[in-house]
This record gives C-alpha cells, sequence and structure tokens, in this order.
C-alpha cells in the first residue's frame, strides 16, 4: 500500500509538471493575442473616431450651403411676389381705365404699357408658372388657382439645391453616427482584451488549481469572443 502511495503521488507529481509548463504557455499566448487584440482595437477606435469628426464636419458644411441656397431661393420668392403683384396691380388698373380687355386665356404683353413692361420682367424660372396659370383664365374662373405660386409649374432650382443639401446633411450625418457606434465597439472590445489579460495574469499567479483552471477558462471564452467580434467588425483603414 506504501509502494502504491508513493507511486500515485509520484504520478501526481509527474501530472502537475506537465501541466504547469503547458498551462503556462497558454496564458502567455491569451495574454499576446489580448494584448495584440488590444492594440488593434484602440487603433480602429481611433480611425472610426476620425471618420465620425470629419463626417460631421462636411455635414455641418452641408447643412450652411443649404442655408445659404435657401436663402437666395427665399430672395428669388421675393422678388416673384412683388413683380407678380406689381404686374397685376398695373394690369387692373389699365383694365380699369379701359386701355386694354380682361385677358381670357394668354396674355400678349404691350411693351408700352406698365404691364407689359412688367411682364417681361419676370424670371425665368417664374414665367412659364405665369403662363400656365393666365391659360386656366384666372381673371374670369373662379375655379383657377389664385396665384402663379399654386402651379406646378413654379419650381425653383434653388429650393430644390437646398432641399438636395439637406438631404446629403442627413446622410452625412447618419454615416457619422455609425461610425461613432462602431468606434464605441472598438472601445468595447478593448475592455474586454483587457480583462482576458487581467485573468490570465491572475491564472498565472494563483495557487489553487481549480482557480486557475476558472480564470483560463473564463479568460479562454473572452478572448475568442473578441476574437470573432473583431473579424465581423468593419475595418477602417
Amino acid at each position: 500500500m506504501t509502494r502504491f502511495g508513493r507511486r500515485g503521488i509520484h504520478t501526481e507529481r509527474v501530472t502537475q509538471t506537465t501541466i504547469g509548463p503547458r498551462l503556462d504557455l497558454l496564458l502567455a499566448l491569451m495574454m499576446a493575442l489580448a494584448a495584440v487584440g488590444t492594440a488593434w482595437a484602440g487603433f480602429q477606435s481611433a480611425k472610426w473616431s476620425r471618420v465620425q469628426a470629419n463626417t460631421y464636419a462636411a455635414a455641418g458644411a452641408a447643412r450652411s450651403e443649404a442655408g445659404r441656397v435657401a436663402t437666395v431661393a427665399a430672395q428669388q420668392r421675393t422678388i416673384d411676389v412683388v413683380t407678380f403683384t406689381s404686374w397685376l396691380n398695373a394690369l387692373n388698373a389699365e383694365i380699369v381705365a379701359g386701355d386694354i380687355e380682361t385677358p381670357r386665356g394668354g396674355y400678349t404683353p404691350d411693351p408700352e404699357s406698365v404691364s407689359g413692361f412688367l411682364f417681361t420682367r419676370f424670371g425665368e424660372e417664374f414665367r412659364p408658372a405665369v403662363d400656365a396659370w393666365l391659360e386656366t383664365r384666372p381673371l374670369i374662373d373662379p375655379r383657377a388657382p389664385a396665384t402663379p405660386f399654386d402651379m406646378p409649374e413654379y419650381r425653383l432650382a434653388a429650393e430644390q439645391a437646398a432641399a438636395e443639401r439637406v438631404g446629403d446633411a442627413d446622410e452625412l450625418a447618419g454615416v457619422a453616427r455609425t461610425a461613432n457606434q462602431r468606434s464605441d465597439n472598438y472601445v468595447l472590445t478593448a475592455v474586454v482584451f483587457a480583462l482576458v489579460l487581467l485573468f490570465a495574469g491572475l491564472a498565472g499567479k494563483t495557487p489553487h488549481s481549480l482557480a486557475r483552471r476558472v480564470l483560463t477558462v473564463v479568460g479562454a471564452v473572452a478572448l475568442a469572443g473578441c476574437l470573432v467580434t473583431l473579424l465581423v467588425f468593419p475595418v477602417e483603414l
């Protein structure tokens, strides 16, 4: 019994001696991978943060351009309103004075009259809307649109350009938010890698076999999850 007991003790010591170097090698490999993963996650987080900053700046520039173009569009619309009101007043005065007849459809401007002068000064984008409006016989048909501004033909290129700039700004802001989320994801991954380093370090220092194994298993699982996560995460170079 004594001899068997000594052999059992000897076998257990040999097993521990064999497991020790293997476990140390495994922990060293885990710490190396965790260190590399932490560096890579930090690098990618910084890259995506830069993408976020640049894209937000581009979105801000697009919104500023949209505001500028919208101001131009508002000025053009104001000019169209003023010229149309002036023309309508002049046309009404000439009709009341008997100088011209009430237009019953199209309108042929007389360059020598005030209304004709104003009509020829309508903007290029406003004139098609006025012609379409006059075809509805608005001066004699109460069902006609109230003004040319209600016509679908009235479209300002500046307003369309401003809307496009706003759309571009919204799209860029979405890209920036996505980049911000990706940067946060990489930061979280780096934190988990740091935990892997902690678990591996504690496993190499603790004298208790069970605690060592538990720490090693937990660290290995966390490391595997982080490595898989890095493989599926988008990369910014």
